[in-house]
């Protein structure tokens, strides 16, 4: 199943705010795919670092703070005016593990309160693999996008 993901209100604010440690290349930048259970509920509003992502996964194959997202690009569709951030499709294998919620943050290598949030995608339930692989299939229009209206 392809997903495509929510923005955070301040993952976006931090691209623009005064301070640039929110800023984020894309492209250079750690950016890292983290799994949380069931019990962490995403608040666009007020989610801003890695910190409020509670309740993250534990499990055979998975290891905090979650996977690198390697293959990363950005593009720009001028028929559907969308910037567009993409990546590989996130793989865990010989993975045994359930996850609800898949959080996309940059990972600064300073503490998880600087570690600003971008996006995350909430699978519509509890998905869990045991003894296999665990794949997160972006949708064909990347991980993220922004339309410009």
């Amino acid at each position: 199943m392809a997903v495509t993901s929510k923005w955070y209100g301040n993952g976006l604010l931090g691209q623009y705010s005064t301070t640039s440690a929110r800023r984020v290349d894309w492209v250079t930048d750690d950016v890292v795919c983290s799994l949380h259970t069931a019990t962490y509920v995403p608040n666009q509003d007020t989610d801003d670092f890695w910190d409020d992502a509670t309740n993250e996964i534990a499990g055979t194959g998975y290891s905090t703070p979650g996977l690198s997202l390697t293959g990363k690009s950005t593009s720009y569709d001028t028929g559907t005016n969308e910037t567009r951030l993409d990546a590989t499709d996130a793989s865990w294998t010989t993975a045994s593990f359930t996850a609800r919620i898949a959080v996309i943050y940059v990972n600064t290598a300073g503490a998880t309160t600087t570690d600003p949030v971008l996006t995350y995608v909430d699978f519509g339930g509890d998905e869990t693999v045991a003894s296999g692989t665990f794949s997160i299939v972006w949708d064909a229009t990347g991980v993220a996008k922004i339309t410009a209206s």
